[in-house]
Protein backbone atom coordinates (compact mmCIF):
# COMPACT_ATOMS: atom_id res chain seq x y z
CA UNK A 1 0.00 0.00 0.00
CA UNK A 2 2.39 2.36 0.92
CA UNK A 3 4.45 1.52 -1.91
CA UNK A 4 1.77 2.47 -4.16
CA UNK A 5 0.91 5.78 -2.75
CA UNK A 6 4.28 6.77 -3.25
CA UNK A 7 4.45 5.90 -6.97
CA UNK A 8 1.27 8.15 -7.50
CA UNK A 9 1.53 10.59 -4.46
CA UNK A 10 2.01 13.59 -7.46
CA UNK A 11 -0.93 13.10 -9.23
CA UNK A 12 -3.16 11.80 -5.89
CA UNK A 13 -1.93 15.27 -4.32
CA UNK A 14 -3.29 17.42 -7.49
CA UNK A 15 -6.10 15.12 -7.43
CA UNK A 16 -7.18 15.29 -3.65
CA UNK A 17 -6.75 19.59 -4.28
CA UNK A 18 -9.76 18.87 -6.97
CA UNK A 19 -11.69 16.74 -4.61
CA UNK A 20 -10.96 19.94 -2.00
CA UNK A 21 -13.00 22.22 -3.98
CA UNK A 22 -15.55 20.22 -5.03
CA UNK A 23 -16.73 19.07 -1.25
CA UNK A 24 -16.06 22.92 -0.38
CA UNK A 25 -18.26 23.80 -2.62
CA UNK A 26 -20.91 21.16 -2.12
CA UNK A 27 -20.75 21.88 1.50
CA UNK A 28 -21.42 25.59 1.64
CA UNK A 29 -24.22 25.18 -1.20
CA UNK A 30 -26.23 22.59 1.08
CA UNK A 31 -24.98 23.19 4.83
CA UNK A 32 -26.18 26.77 6.19
CA UNK A 33 -23.84 26.24 9.34
CA UNK A 34 -20.79 26.18 7.21
CA UNK A 35 -21.62 28.76 5.07
CA UNK A 36 -22.56 31.05 7.78
CA UNK A 37 -19.66 30.42 10.04
CA UNK A 38 -16.53 29.77 6.94
CA UNK A 39 -15.78 31.85 4.24
CA UNK A 40 -14.42 29.25 0.92
CA UNK A 41 -11.18 29.56 0.96
CA UNK A 42 -10.80 28.66 4.63
CA UNK A 43 -13.31 25.80 3.96
CA UNK A 44 -11.40 24.69 1.68
CA UNK A 45 -7.95 24.76 3.31
CA UNK A 46 -9.31 22.91 5.88
CA UNK A 47 -10.80 20.23 3.69
CA UNK A 48 -7.62 20.07 1.57
CA UNK A 49 -5.77 19.46 5.10
CA UNK A 50 -8.11 16.82 6.14
CA UNK A 51 -7.58 15.08 3.31
CA UNK A 52 -3.82 14.82 2.96
CA UNK A 53 -3.81 13.32 6.77
CA UNK A 54 -6.04 10.88 6.01
CA UNK A 55 -3.61 9.66 3.25
CA UNK A 56 -0.56 9.95 6.08
CA UNK A 57 -2.54 7.88 8.45
CA UNK A 58 -3.05 5.61 5.68
CA UNK A 59 0.75 5.16 4.96
CA UNK A 60 1.15 5.06 8.67
CA UNK A 61 -1.38 2.27 9.54
CA UNK A 62 -0.11 0.07 6.29
CA UNK A 63 3.78 0.39 8.36
CA UNK A 64 1.72 -0.51 11.84
CA UNK A 65 2.00 3.30 13.35
CA UNK A 66 -0.40 5.08 15.41
CA UNK A 67 -2.58 7.47 13.44
CA UNK A 68 -1.91 11.21 14.43
CA UNK A 69 -5.54 12.13 15.82
CA UNK A 70 -3.70 15.35 17.53
CA UNK A 71 -5.36 17.72 14.24
CA UNK A 72 -8.97 15.77 14.59
CA UNK A 73 -8.83 16.44 17.87
CA UNK A 74 -7.89 20.19 17.98
CA UNK A 75 -10.23 20.69 15.03
CA UNK A 76 -13.48 19.18 16.88
CA UNK A 77 -12.46 21.50 19.71
CA UNK A 78 -12.49 24.01 17.52
CA UNK A 79 -15.97 24.41 16.26
CA UNK A 80 -17.58 23.02 19.01
CA UNK A 81 -15.81 26.39 20.23
CA UNK A 82 -17.45 28.01 17.15
CA UNK A 83 -21.12 26.55 17.39
CA UNK A 84 -21.25 24.07 14.36
CA UNK A 85 -23.42 21.28 15.00
CA UNK A 86 -21.82 18.20 15.67
CA UNK A 87 -23.86 16.68 12.66
CA UNK A 88 -22.11 19.31 10.32
CA UNK A 89 -19.02 18.25 10.71
CA UNK A 90 -19.26 14.46 10.90
CA UNK A 91 -21.01 14.79 7.46
CA UNK A 92 -18.34 16.86 5.80
CA UNK A 93 -15.84 13.77 7.70
CA UNK A 94 -18.12 11.53 5.60
CA UNK A 95 -17.78 12.74 2.50
CA UNK A 96 -14.23 13.31 2.31
CA UNK A 97 -13.87 9.96 3.09
CA UNK A 98 -16.08 8.63 0.52
CA UNK A 99 -14.77 11.11 -1.66
CA UNK A 100 -10.87 9.96 -0.53
CA UNK A 101 -11.26 6.54 -1.78
CA UNK A 102 -12.82 7.90 -5.03
CA UNK A 103 -9.82 9.87 -5.81
CA UNK A 104 -7.54 7.11 -4.93
CA UNK A 105 -8.99 4.74 -6.97
CA UNK A 106 -9.11 7.16 -9.75
CA UNK A 107 -6.06 7.59 -9.38
CA UNK A 108 -4.06 4.43 -9.35
CA UNK A 109 -6.07 3.89 -12.46
CA UNK A 110 -5.05 6.52 -13.90
CA UNK A 111 -1.48 5.39 -13.01
CA UNK A 112 -2.02 1.68 -13.94
CA UNK A 113 -5.23 0.33 -13.99
CA UNK A 114 -3.68 -3.50 -13.37
CA UNK A 115 -2.53 -1.90 -10.01
CA UNK A 116 -5.69 -1.77 -8.71
CA UNK A 117 -6.05 -5.55 -7.13
CA UNK A 118 -3.08 -4.03 -5.05
CA UNK A 119 -5.46 -1.00 -3.53
CA UNK A 120 -7.99 -3.14 -2.65
CA UNK A 121 -6.50 -4.49 0.35
CA UNK A 122 -5.82 -1.01 1.99
CA UNK A 123 -10.06 0.02 1.80
CA UNK A 124 -10.09 -1.50 4.98
CA UNK A 125 -7.18 0.19 6.34
CA UNK A 126 -8.41 3.52 5.14
CA UNK A 127 -11.80 3.01 6.73
CA UNK A 128 -10.30 2.11 10.27
CA UNK A 129 -8.04 5.39 9.43
CA UNK A 130 -11.21 7.66 8.78
CA UNK A 131 -13.13 6.20 11.84
CA UNK A 132 -10.44 6.90 14.34
CA UNK A 133 -10.07 10.56 12.55
CA UNK A 134 -13.95 11.06 13.33
CA UNK A 135 -14.29 9.41 16.37
CA UNK A 136 -11.46 12.11 18.03
CA UNK A 137 -13.33 14.64 16.08
CA UNK A 138 -16.74 13.86 18.06
CA UNK A 139 -15.09 13.00 21.35
CA UNK A 140 -13.20 16.56 21.51
CA UNK A 141 -16.42 17.70 19.88
CA UNK A 142 -18.14 16.68 22.62
CA UNK A 143 -15.89 17.66 25.62
CA UNK A 144 -15.49 20.93 24.54
CA UNK A 145 -18.91 21.34 24.13
CA UNK A 146 -20.21 20.40 27.82
CA UNK A 147 -17.03 22.77 28.76
CA UNK A 148 -18.86 25.59 27.43
CA UNK A 149 -22.49 24.76 28.34
CA UNK A 150 -20.69 24.51 31.81
CA UNK A 151 -19.52 28.22 31.21
CA UNK A 152 -22.53 29.57 29.15
CA UNK A 153 -24.43 28.04 32.75
CA UNK A 154 -22.54 30.09 34.64
CA UNK A 155 -22.10 32.81 32.81
CA UNK A 156 -26.14 32.62 32.82
CA UNK A 157 -26.45 32.31 36.38
CA UNK A 158 -24.27 35.66 37.21
CA UNK A 159 -25.70 37.38 34.99
CA UNK A 160 -28.84 36.45 36.65
CA UNK A 161 -27.47 37.14 40.54
CA UNK A 162 -26.47 40.62 38.74
CA UNK A 163 -30.27 41.50 37.97
CA UNK A 164 -31.80 39.69 41.03
CA UNK A 165 -29.11 40.75 43.39
CA UNK A 166 -28.48 44.13 42.14
CA UNK A 167 -25.47 44.58 39.89
CA UNK A 168 -23.59 46.40 43.03
CA UNK A 169 -23.86 43.35 45.13
CA UNK A 170 -22.04 41.12 42.90
CA UNK A 171 -19.70 43.42 41.30
CA UNK A 172 -21.09 42.36 37.87
CA UNK A 173 -22.86 44.02 34.47
CA UNK A 174 -25.36 46.59 34.69
CA UNK A 175 -28.59 45.98 34.82
CA UNK A 176 -29.23 46.95 31.16
CA UNK A 177 -26.10 45.01 29.97
CA UNK A 178 -26.72 41.94 31.96
CA UNK A 179 -30.72 41.78 30.44
CA UNK A 180 -29.30 42.47 27.43
CA UNK A 181 -26.64 39.69 27.20
CA UNK A 182 -29.76 37.32 28.30
CA UNK A 183 -32.04 38.30 25.49
CA UNK A 184 -34.09 40.58 27.46
CA UNK A 185 -36.07 43.97 26.35
CA UNK A 186 -34.96 47.64 27.85
CA UNK A 187 -38.31 48.07 28.92
CA UNK A 188 -41.06 45.66 29.07
CA UNK A 189 -43.31 43.69 31.75
CA UNK A 190 -41.24 41.73 34.13
CA UNK A 191 -42.11 39.45 37.47
CA UNK A 192 -39.88 37.61 40.13
CA UNK A 193 -41.47 34.46 41.37
CA UNK A 194 -39.34 32.60 44.42
CA UNK A 195 -39.91 29.15 45.26
CA UNK A 196 -39.77 27.32 48.74
CA UNK A 197 -36.68 25.05 48.61
CA UNK A 198 -38.93 22.04 50.09
CA UNK A 199 -40.66 22.29 46.74
CA UNK A 200 -38.22 20.70 44.83
CA UNK A 201 -37.52 21.92 41.30
CA UNK A 202 -39.78 24.57 39.12
CA UNK A 203 -37.65 23.85 35.90
CA UNK A 204 -40.68 21.98 34.43
CA UNK A 205 -42.59 25.24 34.17
CA UNK A 206 -39.84 25.45 31.02
CA UNK A 207 -40.58 22.44 29.27
CA UNK A 208 -41.51 22.35 25.73
CA UNK A 209 -44.97 22.66 24.59
CA UNK A 210 -45.96 25.66 27.27
CA UNK A 211 -47.04 27.49 24.00
CA UNK A 212 -48.53 30.83 25.06
CA UNK A 213 -46.52 31.07 28.59
CA UNK A 214 -43.93 33.33 29.55
CA UNK A 215 -40.19 32.84 29.37
CA UNK A 216 -39.11 32.08 33.03
CA UNK A 217 -35.10 32.25 33.35
CA UNK A 218 -34.87 30.26 36.53
CA UNK A 219 -31.97 30.22 39.02
CA UNK A 220 -30.67 27.59 41.59
CA UNK A 221 -29.68 28.42 44.31
CA UNK A 222 -29.36 26.31 47.65
CA UNK A 223 -31.92 28.15 49.47
CA UNK A 224 -34.48 27.47 46.48
CA UNK A 225 -35.14 28.52 43.11
CA UNK A 226 -36.11 31.78 41.67
CA UNK A 227 -37.99 32.93 38.39
CA UNK A 228 -36.66 35.93 36.06
CA UNK A 229 -40.43 36.22 34.19
CA UNK A 230 -40.70 38.10 31.22
CA UNK A 231 -44.66 38.26 30.78
CA UNK A 232 -44.56 40.27 27.73
CA UNK A 233 -48.57 40.55 27.18
CA UNK A 234 -49.47 37.76 29.45
CA UNK A 235 -51.22 38.88 33.02
CA UNK A 236 -49.34 38.04 36.09
CA UNK A 237 -51.89 36.04 37.24
CA UNK A 238 -50.12 33.41 34.10
CA UNK A 239 -47.56 32.88 36.59
CA UNK A 240 -49.46 31.00 39.40
CA UNK A 241 -51.55 29.20 36.40
CA UNK A 242 -47.73 28.12 35.05
CA UNK A 243 -47.04 26.87 38.33
CA UNK A 244 -50.12 25.31 39.56
CA UNK A 245 -50.05 22.01 38.13
CA UNK A 246 -46.39 21.66 39.85
CA UNK A 247 -47.98 22.24 43.36
CA UNK A 248 -45.15 24.70 44.20
CA UNK A 249 -45.17 26.70 47.12
CA UNK A 250 -44.16 30.11 45.65
CA UNK A 251 -44.26 33.87 46.07
CA UNK A 252 -44.79 36.47 42.95
CA UNK A 253 -43.69 40.19 42.86
CA UNK A 254 -45.98 42.68 41.48
CA UNK A 255 -44.70 43.79 37.79
CA UNK A 256 -41.74 45.62 37.24
CA UNK A 257 -41.28 47.68 33.62
CA UNK A 258 -37.22 47.56 33.68
CA UNK A 259 -34.50 45.42 34.20
CA UNK A 260 -32.82 47.77 36.93
CA UNK A 261 -35.99 46.66 39.34
CA UNK A 262 -35.88 43.24 39.13
CA UNK A 263 -33.89 43.40 42.68
CA UNK A 264 -36.72 45.07 44.27
CA UNK A 265 -39.30 42.82 42.80
CA UNK A 266 -37.00 39.99 43.95
CA UNK A 267 -37.08 41.11 47.99
CA UNK A 268 -40.82 41.25 47.28
CA UNK A 269 -41.54 38.18 45.88
CA UNK A 270 -39.20 36.65 48.72
CA UNK A 271 -41.76 38.46 50.90
CA UNK A 272 -44.82 36.84 49.26
CA UNK A 273 -43.66 33.64 49.76
CA UNK A 274 -43.45 33.51 53.39
CA UNK A 275 -47.47 34.04 53.25
CA UNK A 276 -48.01 31.49 50.41
CA UNK A 277 -50.36 28.87 52.53
CA UNK A 278 -48.09 25.85 53.58
CA UNK A 279 -51.06 23.77 52.07
CA UNK A 280 -54.71 23.48 50.86
CA UNK A 281 -55.80 25.55 48.10
CA UNK A 282 -53.58 27.79 45.92
CA UNK A 283 -50.24 27.48 46.80
CA UNK A 284 -49.11 30.27 44.73
CA UNK A 285 -49.27 34.44 46.61
CA UNK A 286 -49.15 37.39 44.18
CA UNK A 287 -47.74 40.23 46.59
CA UNK A 288 -50.73 42.47 45.78
CA UNK A 289 -53.33 40.13 46.67
CA UNK A 290 -51.73 39.56 50.20
CA UNK A 291 -50.67 42.99 51.41
CA UNK A 292 -51.78 43.56 54.79
CA UNK A 293 -50.37 39.45 55.30
CA UNK A 294 -47.34 40.31 53.34
CA UNK A 295 -47.10 43.59 56.17
CA UNK A 296 -47.25 41.18 59.12
CA UNK A 297 -44.10 39.09 57.39
CA UNK A 298 -42.02 41.85 57.27
CA UNK A 299 -41.75 42.61 61.02
CA UNK A 300 -40.75 39.75 62.32
CA UNK A 301 -40.21 41.39 65.78
CA UNK A 302 -44.06 42.87 65.54
CA UNK A 303 -45.73 40.00 64.51
CA UNK A 304 -44.96 38.17 67.28
CA UNK A 305 -46.10 40.87 69.44
CA UNK A 306 -49.77 40.85 67.40
CA UNK A 307 -49.42 36.91 68.25
CA UNK A 308 -49.11 37.38 71.88
CA UNK A 309 -51.28 40.89 72.19
CA UNK A 310 -54.15 39.83 70.53
CA UNK A 311 -54.16 36.10 70.20
CA UNK A 312 -52.30 35.18 73.38
CA UNK A 313 -55.75 33.88 75.45
CA UNK A 314 -56.59 31.89 72.32
CA UNK A 315 -53.27 30.53 72.01
CA UNK A 316 -53.10 29.68 75.21
CA UNK A 317 -56.03 26.98 75.05
CA UNK A 318 -55.65 23.28 74.93
CA UNK A 319 -54.07 22.15 71.48
CA UNK A 320 -57.36 21.22 69.78
CA UNK A 321 -59.19 23.95 71.35
CA UNK A 322 -56.71 26.55 69.97
CA UNK A 323 -57.61 24.76 66.20
CA UNK A 324 -61.02 24.87 66.37
CA UNK A 325 -60.96 28.84 67.29
CA UNK A 326 -58.13 29.94 64.95
CA UNK A 327 -60.02 28.02 61.90
CA UNK A 328 -62.91 29.42 62.43
CA UNK A 329 -61.95 32.77 62.19
CA UNK A 330 -59.49 31.85 59.59
CA UNK A 331 -63.04 30.77 57.70
CA UNK A 332 -64.79 33.62 58.50
CA UNK A 333 -62.20 36.35 57.67
CA UNK A 334 -61.94 34.66 53.97
CA UNK A 335 -65.55 34.12 53.80
CA UNK A 336 -65.75 38.29 54.41
CA UNK A 337 -67.61 37.83 57.33
CA UNK A 338 -70.17 35.61 56.48
CA UNK A 339 -71.57 33.17 59.10
CA UNK A 340 -73.39 31.03 56.88
CA UNK A 341 -70.36 30.45 54.52
CA UNK A 342 -68.02 29.79 56.97
CA UNK A 343 -70.74 27.66 58.50
CA UNK A 344 -70.76 25.49 55.20
CA UNK A 345 -66.82 25.11 54.75
CA UNK A 346 -66.67 23.80 58.63
CA UNK A 347 -69.54 21.48 57.43
CA UNK A 348 -71.45 22.76 61.23
CA UNK A 349 -74.23 24.47 61.94
CA UNK A 350 -74.25 29.10 61.61
CA UNK A 351 -75.30 28.52 65.41
CA UNK A 352 -71.96 26.54 65.98
CA UNK A 353 -69.96 29.37 64.11
CA UNK A 354 -71.32 32.41 66.10
CA UNK A 355 -70.53 30.77 69.46
CA UNK A 356 -66.68 30.29 68.65
CA UNK A 357 -66.75 33.52 67.23
CA UNK A 358 -68.34 34.82 70.55
CA UNK A 359 -65.85 32.71 72.51
CA UNK A 360 -63.12 34.67 70.63
CA UNK A 361 -64.72 37.86 71.19
CA UNK A 362 -64.40 37.29 74.69
CA UNK A 363 -60.84 36.24 75.31
CA UNK A 364 -59.47 38.26 72.92
CA UNK A 365 -61.37 41.57 74.27
CA UNK A 366 -61.58 42.27 70.36
CA UNK A 367 -65.10 42.68 68.82
CA UNK A 368 -65.90 41.62 65.00
CA UNK A 369 -67.93 44.41 64.67
CA UNK A 370 -65.76 46.68 65.11
CA UNK A 371 -63.54 47.05 61.66
CA UNK A 372 -60.23 48.47 63.62
CA UNK A 373 -60.34 45.30 66.04
CA UNK A 374 -61.12 43.53 62.69
CA UNK A 375 -57.94 44.36 61.50
CA UNK A 376 -56.16 43.36 64.48
CA UNK A 377 -57.26 39.99 64.31
CA UNK A 378 -56.70 39.48 60.56
CA UNK A 379 -53.23 40.40 61.14
CA UNK A 380 -52.21 38.35 64.25
CA UNK A 381 -54.00 35.50 62.26
CA UNK A 382 -51.96 35.68 59.80
CA UNK A 383 -49.02 36.28 61.65
CA UNK A 384 -49.50 32.89 63.55
CA UNK A 385 -50.31 31.10 60.09
CA UNK A 386 -46.91 32.33 59.02
CA UNK A 387 -45.24 31.06 61.75
CA UNK A 388 -47.15 27.91 61.29
CA UNK A 389 -46.29 27.57 57.71
CA UNK A 390 -42.61 28.76 58.29
CA UNK A 391 -41.78 26.27 61.11
CA UNK A 392 -44.28 23.61 60.40
CA UNK A 393 -42.81 20.80 62.85
CA UNK A 394 -42.12 23.14 66.21
CA UNK A 395 -44.75 25.99 65.35
CA UNK A 396 -45.97 28.07 68.14
CA UNK A 397 -48.73 26.30 70.12
CA UNK A 398 -49.88 22.67 69.48
CA UNK A 399 -53.18 24.10 68.09
CA UNK A 400 -51.98 25.88 65.01
CA UNK A 401 -55.01 26.69 62.82
CA UNK A 402 -55.55 25.29 59.12
CA UNK A 403 -54.79 27.76 56.54
CA UNK A 404 -57.15 30.67 56.19
CA UNK A 405 -60.14 29.45 54.46
CA UNK A 406 -59.92 25.95 54.80
CA UNK A 407 -61.34 23.25 57.89
CA UNK A 408 -60.61 19.58 58.73
CA UNK A 409 -63.15 17.51 57.17
CA UNK A 410 -62.01 14.74 59.88
CA UNK A 411 -62.41 15.00 62.65
CA UNK A 412 -66.04 17.01 62.48
CA UNK A 413 -64.54 20.23 64.84
CA UNK A 414 -66.24 20.56 68.17
CA UNK A 415 -68.63 23.33 68.82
Amino acid sequence: MERIIEEIREDLSRRIAVAADRLADRTLAEDPAYAALLGRAELRERIHHNLRQAVEGLVRSSRGLPVDLADARATGTLRAEQGLPLGSLLRTYRRGGRLLWQTLTEAVASYDRAALPRLLPGATTLWDVLDQMTDAVSESYRVAEAARTDRDRERRAALLDALLDGAAATDGPAASEAAAQLGLPERGRFAVVVVAAADGPAHPAERPGATGAPRVLWRIRAGGETGLVELGHHPLESVRELLAPLGLRAGVSPVVEAPAELARAHRLAALALRTAPASGGPRTALLDEGLPAALVAAQAELAGRLRKVVLGPVLALPAEDCRVLLTTLGTWLACRGSTTSAAQRLYCHRNTVSNRLRRLEQLTGRSLADPRHVVELTLAHAAVVQRAAAEPATAGPPGAPTPAGTARRSPRPRA
